[in-house]
């Protein structure tokens, strides 16, 4: 099992930038794929991004590619996403997730480990 915990979310403006991190505890960190999840109000959880257990691969949502940067130090089991130019519709619980494999998929039902969540709003 692997333990996930989320910090870093809250309250932006448009325009704003937050950086959410995820530490992981359980079981060796560093032959996990990562990733991170985000459910808006309403609507179903979906795909941000994920990096492979290396560091070597990474994967972003159209809507969030060229804002947001995912990284992760297995140093630290460590786990981090960096998200700048919010913009309201970037409003969500947003989820750390790990993968078995060594790379991750889309498709939340293939993650195995999940965080708590941490809100991130960002006002008009």
């Amino acid at each position: 099992q692997v333990q996930l915990v989320e910090s870093g979310g809250g309250l932006v403006q448009t325009g704003g930038s937050l950086r959410l991190s995820c530490v992981g505890s359980g079981r060796t960190f560093s032959r996990y794929a990562m990733g991170w999840f985000r459910q808006p109000p309403g609507k179903e959880r979906e795909f941000v991004a994920s990096i492979s257990a290396s560091a070597g691969i990474v994967d972003y949502a159209d809507s969030v590619r060229d804002r947001f940067t995912i990284s992760r130090d297995n140093a630290k089991d460590m786990v981090y996403l960096e998200m700048s130019t919010l913009r309201p519709e970037d409003t969500a619980v947003y989820y750390c997730a790990g993968n078995n494999g060594v790379i991750g998929g889309r498709d939340p039902a293939y993650w195995n480990y999940w965080g708590q969540g941490t809100q991130v709003t960002v006002s008009s």
